[in-house]
């Protein structure tokens, strides 16, 4: 029997079993036989009972031998480290050097100095480095390894180079944590330079070395490096897994190679999330929305659900395009399956923003928990982008009661909020203060709030005087923020001294050469605006054209300058002419002074009254019944409304934006896409509407329990709108809507919004408000369905 159980056949049986009965027979065996005896038995016997997940029989087994070496106290100690137990691995390694004998070797430094990593345990770990040093275990190259991993985990990377360069020998696992290590630490320079030392000394790079090259080629942006790596592997056959081309396909994208990214990714044999999320990432981070969102769309149809990546993703694509009713679903669609957490609920509160809808953006931004600093900088600076420059400041105020402490970015948001609002003199308060009693160094971009604050109000030499203070060169940035107040102001003059500036920095966008040009057109510079030209036209590209878009039933129509491809063409020309011969009645003129070509007056005039704003906005009237509301084109719609057109008096939906033009065929389908174009993504509250519309107000056609949960459901909306007034008359409303519902049900509604956390007393405002008598069942039902309509706008659902 003894012989049977010889340590080789031994430690080959333990190792194969797989099933405790069988386990627990062997361990008698043992016992009987003697065999747990032998040195290394029980070291065995515990990493197998570890690999059936039963530590307390592993444990009971290292009790129970009566001198354990050293390979049974890793056993042990290797056993918590796989179940995750880093804790218990200290205090194991802790418990073997106390005792003093037996001494550790190599893997129990090793798996001890893997914990401290994971446990960000720097204090422990340099503990066990210096046990390791004295034991002569400085050079192994497996504590090395470990002591690199762990300096590289806590971002200590000169302690880590220190090791390097002091490791007599280096394997391909050094190699990799090093480079790993400084991308992680955001030094991808030094990355690209330990992988050129380990090609000098003729290591051969793995997929894994491959992987942190290739993110520190996309983190560095050097897309020179980043093909010579691909074309290496390529050449040298390098085996890929999934990993290896997703960070391909990150990296393109992320340097704006997206076609290249897109071939990359196609020629991929295996995609998971992660592939499908770094595309359609990288669609969305350069700007091609439409091409972003298809891509979600697509990857659905695969079968995949996007994970927080792909959502926060098409959450920017739906900024970018004002899509509101596709944000509003991909908003349920987290709130269904994920945890909102700061980064998404701070996405989401974005995309409300840009999106126009600024009141859903606050009622969010309430509800988010976990809000951290990045939350307060986004809300601050969505009051800024709708040009609320005293809401922001009021933000700044309630976030500076909070435990955090304002950074660079909120004063850049607040600083920002203030120009867009007109904010002069908060401006130069806060400015002084950020430097003098929160000790921030004012930033380029911090310059260029200010200067772009001064400029629009019209201090254009105080604007300059700032620039003349900084204590570095100022950007293009700075200058172009003087340059467009200038040429607001008709400061001629300084305003070409600005253009001559942005011209010596050689901006590489288009649009900065055509304020350039309009300046000097103004200042009737022709020689120089033929230098701008001539440079434009040498630089290989066309500015493309903005459009504007209108949302109008969830669906997105887009309008150019001049489109005559919409199918009600003809009407929203009718409708534009009779509204322009109204406006002159009342003392519109069209600006053609800002159309800076050698044109007739006519055209002018045609060229501006074919502007895609005014094309979207024509649409919409077109299209929307009273009821609707508008939010967009200044001067028109300023003019309009005193024409008192019903539509635009009870307000029009519009989200108009211009963005850089992406592929036109998938736009189109994405625009036309209408209710079908993500059937996936449900709102939670998705029936909420159609629920309304169905409630007839009264106990003959509808039960009370259908009002009761319509009612309740509206009941977290009212407590979340800003507007006092809105919600003061959804209560008036919601105890009107109570006349037919019984008695017990009547008082459970009411008790819902008399709670002190939502509103005042709903009978206090019943009674104080003024609101003109329902005559009928169905003019209450319509006054209900209005406010329903509000309270989604508010919450940012529908």
């Amino acid at each position: 029997m003894r012989s049977a159980l010889s340590r080789p056949s031994l430690k080959h049986v333990l190792r194969s079993c797989s099933g405790a009965q069988a386990l627990v027979q062997i361990h008698a065996l043992m016992l009987v036989t003697g065999s747990l005896y032998y040195p290394h038995s029980s070291g065995h016997l515990i990493s197998a009972y570890a690999r059936i997940g039963d530590v307390a029989a592993a444990h009971s087994v290292f009790r129970t031998a009566s001198n354990p070496n050293i390979s049974t106290w890793n056993a042990l100690i290797i056993a918590h480290s796989r179940r995750g137990s880093l804790d218990q691995v200290l205090r194991l390694y802790r418990l073997l050097v106390s005792q003093g004998r037996p001494r550790p070797d190599s893997s129990t430094f090793t798996v001890t100095l893997k914990a401290c990593a994971q446990l960000f345990d720097l204090r422990s770990g340099r503990e066990v480095i210096t046990h390791a040093s004295d034991l002569g275990y400085s050079h192994d190259v497996f504590v090395c390894s470990s002591v690199l991993n762990m300096y590289a985990k806590c971002g200590k990377m000169d302690d880590a180079m220190r090791v390097f360069d002091e490791m007599p020998k280096k394997d391909i696992v050094s190699w990799t944590t090093m480079i790993t290590g400084f991308v992680n630490a955001g030094n991808p320079v030094e990355a690209i330079e330990v992988y050129r030392k380990m090609q000098a000394e003729g290591v051969e790079g793995d997929g894994i070395v491959m992987v942190g090259l290739l993110q520190a080629c996309a983190a560095f942006g050097d897309m020179g490096i980043g093909q010579s790596v691909h074309g290496y592997m390529l050449r040298h056959h390098i085996e890929t897994d999934v990993v290896v081309e997703t960070c391909l396909v990150d990296m393109y994208a992320k340097n704006g190679f997206l076609e290249t990214a897109h071939i990359v990714f196609e020629k991929m044999t295996s995609k998971n999330v992660v592939s499908w999320s770094a595309l359609i990432s990288g669609y969305a981070q350069n700007g091609f929305a439409s091409d972003a969102l298809w891509m979600l769309i697509k990857m659905q149809e695969f079968g995949l659900c996007p994970d927080s990546v792909a959502l926060v993703s098409a959450i920017l694509a739906c900024s970018h395009i004002g899509f509101l009713k596709l944000g509003k679903s991909i908003h349920g669609f987290i709130m269904k399956r994920f945890d909102f957490d700061h980064i998404l609920g701070t996405a989401v509160i974005d995309m409300y923003s840009k999106c126009g809808s600024l009141l859903s953006a606050r009622a969010l931004f309430n509800r988010v928990c976990s809000r951290d600093l990045i939350s307060w900088n986004t809300m601050i600076a969505s009051y800024g982008i709708h040009g609320h420059g005293k809401e922001a400041l009021s933000t700044f105020l309630e976030m500076s009661k909070t435990e955090f402490k304002p950074d660079h970015a909120t004063f850049a948001s607040l600083l920002s909020a203030f120009s867009h609002s007109g904010l002069v003199e908060e401006g130069r308060h806060w400015f002084n203060l950020m430097r003098q009693e929160y000790r921030i160094g004012p930033s380029d971009k911090h310059y260029v709030c200010m200067v772009d604050l001064l400029a629009r109000a019209g201090h254009v030499e105080e604007a300059h005087e700032l620039i003349q203070s900084m204590p570095d060169e100022p950007g293009v940035a700075v200058w172009v923020a003087l340059l467009s107040g200038c040429h607001n102001h008709k400061k001629l003059e300084l305003g070409q001294y600005a253009a001559g500036k942005v011209l010596e920095l050689c901006p590489d966008d288009l649009g900065i050469y055509s304020l350039v040009s309009n300046v000097f057109a103004v200042a009737k510079n022709w020689d120089k605006v033929v230098e701008v030209r001539r440079r434009m036209k040498n630089m290989g590209t066309r500015k493309v054209p903005g459009y504007s878009l209108v949302e109008v039933e969830g669906k997105l129509h887009a309008f150019r300058m001049e489109d005559r491809s919409h199918p009600q063409y003809e009407k929203i020309m009718d409708l534009l002419k009779r509204l322009d011969f109204e406006m002159r009645k009342l003392g519109y003129k069209p600006k053609t002074e800002f159309v800076f070509h050698d044109l007739d007056e006519e055209v002018k005039e045609r060229m501006l009254g074919n502007h895609s704003e005014k094309l979207a906005i024509a649409f919409g009237l077109l299209t929307t019944s009273p009821g609707t509301r508008i939010n967009s084109c200044r001067e028109l719609t300023e003019t309009v409304h005193k024409l008192q057109i019903e539509q635009l008096e009870t307000g029009f939906k519009l989200e108009t934006a211009r963005h850089r033009s992406t592929s036109s065929s998938r736009l189109q389908q994405i625009l036309s896409g209408g209710r079908s174009i993500w059937p996936e993504l449900k709102l939670e509250h998705e029936a909420l509407n159609e629920n309304a519309e169905k409630v007839h107000l009264s106990s003959s056609s509808a039960s009370g329990t259908t009002i009761l949960t319509v009612l309740q459901a509206l009941s977290f909306l009212v407590a979340s709108l800003q507007e006092k007034k809105i919600s003061q008359i959804l209560v008036v409303l919601f105890l009107k809507a109570l006349q037919g519902i019984p008695g017990s049900q009547r008082l459970q509604i009411r008790k819902a919004y008399d709670s002190p956390q939502h509103l005042p007393s709903a009978h206090a405002c019943f009674n104080r408000l003024d609101l003109p008598e329902c005559t009928s069942e169905e003019q209450l039902r319509r006054r209900l369905l209005l406010a329903i309509n509000e309270a989604n706008e508010g919450f940012g659902i529908g």
